[in-house]
């Protein structure tokens, strides 16, 4: 009887770990998350987009900040070690944008086109949603490299060797590299993107998102929106131009775009084709339900305010 009971203790102790462990969304579970998501997406207001974008293009800018912080001082015998390092603490900033919340061009370069696949958006609010989201990214992380880098000199002094050199080495690539490096770039951080989706807690998601990102940072794949941030820092500085950043920025936007709405997207969506009018009405009741929950709120908060 004893030995029973001890065994049962004992599988109700192990028990939760493992229902903690198993509660993740499958791949086609993702599927239709990030269709729902993308729907959402193409409902925000212009307002919206660009007070979340500029939040994204701030969050990413800072997570650069941060890397040229941990790795400019480094010793250059340390390597490609020191680049590792630098790349593990990248991931902070699409980690901001996901949790707190940003709208970042290069995961809606993946959750607009699958909700364009699946028929519940049209390409005219695709390309509405990258317009605004782009620009927004763009005075976000511009700004970070002009107060914080420029004004505070973040990214000059002791950094500014660290910043022309990784600026330089964006800007000094040719069209095609420069588009097949967005191209991984973006495939790698929209995997991280869909692996959030698959987490139900906040570790999860961190876990999920940290290592694809660290990935593309490490093997120095290009991001538009952290370009956005580094070609400007090397600019204030006076060691490149706005000139040398446009088609750099042009052709790293598109490698994204293939990355991400390609690569990610179509691939899985071609793969687990979620049913578009099921995922449109779990997204009408997850709304209604949301808003059914707010409601008895509301007389508390009315009270509250007078």
């Amino acid at each position: 009887m004893k030995l029973a009971l001890a065994i049962t203790t004992l599988g109700a102790s192990i028990c939760p770990p493992l229902r903690t462990l198993m509660s993740i969304n499958t791949p086609k579970e993702i599927a239709t998350l990030a269709i729902q998501a993308g729907i959402a997406k193409n409902r925000l207001s212009v307002f919206t987009l660009l007070i979340l974008g500029v939040m994204a293009g701030a969050f990413i800018a800072t997570g650069f900040l941060l890397d040229i912080h941990v790795i400019g001082t480094m010793p250059a015998e340390w390597g490609t070690f020191a680049g590792f390092i630098g790349a593990a603490v990248f991931p902070v900033g699409l980690i901001m944008t996901v949790l707190a919340g940003g709208e970042l061009l290069t995961g809606n370069m993946l959750l607009l086109p699958m909700a364009r696949f699946a028929g519940a958006i049209r390409t005219a609010g695709v390309i509405r949603n990258w317009v605004w989201v782009t620009f927004a990214n763009l005075i976000g992380s511009v700004a970070v490299a002009y107060f914080f880098g420029h004004v505070l000199g973040l990214t000059e002094g002791v950094f500014l060797d660290k910043t022309v050199a990784i600026a330089h080495a964006k800007i000094n690539a040719d069209f095609f590299h420069a588009f097949v490096s967005g191209v991984g770039c973006n495939w790698l951080v929209c995997l991280g993107v869909w692996i959030a989706f698959a987490s139900k807690d906040v570790v999860g998601k961190v876990v999920g998102m940290w290592f694809p990102v660290m990935a593309f940072v490490a093997i120095g794949f290009q991001h538009v929106v952290a370009n956005m941030f580094i070609i400007p820092a090397a600019i204030f500085a006076g060691q490149a131009t706005w000139a040398q950043c446009l088609p750099n920025l042009v052709a790293v936007f598109l490698g994204n775009a293939v990355g991400g709405a390609g690569f990610v997207g179509l691939a899985y969506f071609l793969a687990y084709r979620p049913a578009p009018a099921q995922v449109t009405a779990d997204l009408e009741l997850a709304l209604h339900k949301t808003q059914a929950d707010l409601a008895p709120a509301a007389p508390a908060l009315k009270a509250v305010n007078d």
